[in-house]
């Protein structure tokens, strides 16, 4: 069997070690405004530096395996039924049973599923240009839009505010904004994740030919590279269990 044909294991152990940084965090983020735990607080401060790091693993590995996929349109048409239901479950979460903050608007799925769809329809032309021309290009893209959820586009002392009626739409949600009025307890926005997709989907075409380390086909940690294969599952079903856990502690220890 050639290396080509081979499961990328490596992909597998980085993919199940975000899923569990993501768990945590959205741990953190339940006990501090859910429950409005104080040690809740504090260790979302602590972790709140690293996540974006994580989250951006996730999204560039999802890029990398699109590049592998022999039908991003059907993945993604798939991701995108399941990242609407998943609203829809969240919003009745927060708006009948009273799970207040729970509701997911455009969340990592929303925006995975866009990713995918969105090469799927550009997938033809993107072969035609050099792997590094993209990857250079959308990761910078990526720099100078991060901000624009927080108003502002550019890079480190280069930042420059955006018009305010502009950033304030609520209606623009699923591309940025910076609205008060909105809220989603997970948020990626299509400006500026969708650039770090598509540097993973440039990425991987050196994962598609073949060039990359021996040891990317090489199982090191199980429980990550286990975690890695089945996180969408992960993804839903850890939220559910963490509040009801919150809830089982909340009313055991009375806080």
């Amino acid at each position: 069997m050639s290396q080509t044909n081979k499961r990328i294991h490596f992909l597998d152990e980085i993919r199940g070690f975000a899923i569990i940084c993501m768990v945590f965090f959205h741990a953190f983020y339940t006990m501090a405004f859910m429950f409005g735990w104080e040690i809740g607080r504090t260790l979302l401060e602590f972790f709140m530096p690293v996540e974006a790091y994580f989250a951006a693993a996730f999204v560039l590995i999802s890029g990398i395996s699109s590049r592998l996929s022999r039908s991003n349109a059907l993945r993604g048409a798939r991701l995108a039924v399941i990242a609407a239901l998943l609203t829809i479950v969240t919003v009745l979460l927060d708006e009948v049973f009273g799970m207040t903050g729970s509701s997911i608007y455009f969340g990592i799925l929303h925006l995975l599923s866009a990713g995918m769809l969105f090469y799927a329809a550009v997938e033809k032309f993107a072969e035609k240009i050099p792997a590094w021309i993209t990857a250079v290009v959308c990761g910078i893209i990526f720099a100078v839009t991060y901000n624009m959820q927080y108003g502002y586009i550019g890079i480190g002392p280069f930042l420059v505010e955006m018009p305010y009626e502009l950033t304030r739409q609520t209606a623009f949600y699923p591309f940025f904004t910076n609205s008060a009025a909105f809220s989603s307890s997970d948020y990626f926005p299509i400006f500026p994740w969708i650039f770090m997709f598509m540097t993973g989907t440039a990425i991987g075409k050196y994962f598609k030919q073949g060039k990359i380390p021996k040891f990317f086909y090489v199982r090191h940690f199980k429980p990550f590279a286990f975690c890695g294969r089945h996180s969408l599952i992960i993804y839903l079903v850890h939220q559910p269990i963490i509040y009801v856990v919150c809830m089982a502690v909340s009313s055991i220890f009375k806080i």
